[in-house]
């Protein structure tokens, strides 16, 4: 059994969305199984300014604050890659185990698009969290 939390890297071509919005839930709800991370292959100025406002709206987290647009280059070695669904190809980033989650970018749709958007990465991360335990074998410590 392993008490060293696995690292997970959320990327995307733009590191500004979902994957953004992955990081966040993944320290919201999966902080006490894995550490979450964000990142992609091109920088925007900014988070979207969409997910920002709905990630405060519905859970209180300020992306803003605790969160910035980063390259692959910009986060420590990971063991778990969760493609976001580029559309394109996508980000390499050496792990020991990869996902495809194939989320359409919201970016651009309304409040309702994003918001399933925003409940199917948060679904996606309770069942990463359960599937991380096993497969890393992995206990968190005891507070």
């Amino acid at each position: 059994m392993s008490t060293v939390k696995p690292k997970v890297a959320f990327i995307c071509v733009h590191n500004s969305c979902r994957s953004q919005i992955a990081e966040a839930l993944g320290k919201h709800f999966a902080s006490d199984v894995f550490e979450s991370y964000s990142a992609g292959t091109e920088s925007k100025p900014q988070i979207n300014q969409d997910a920002v406002r709905l990630l405060k709206e519905l859970y209180n987290i300020d992306m803003e604050k605790s969160q910035q647009v980063k390259l692959l280059t910009d986060i420590p070695p990971v063991d778990v890659v969760i493609k976001m669904g580029c559309n394109v190809v996508c980000p390499y980033l050496p792990s020991k185990h990869e996902e495809d989650w194939g989320l359409d970018d919201p970016t651009g749709k309304s409040d309702e698009e994003f918001k399933v958007i925003i409940a199917t990465i948060e679904e996606k991360i309770k069942e990463l969290a359960s599937d991380l335990r096993i497969l890393f074998d992995y206990v968190p410590a005891k507070m």
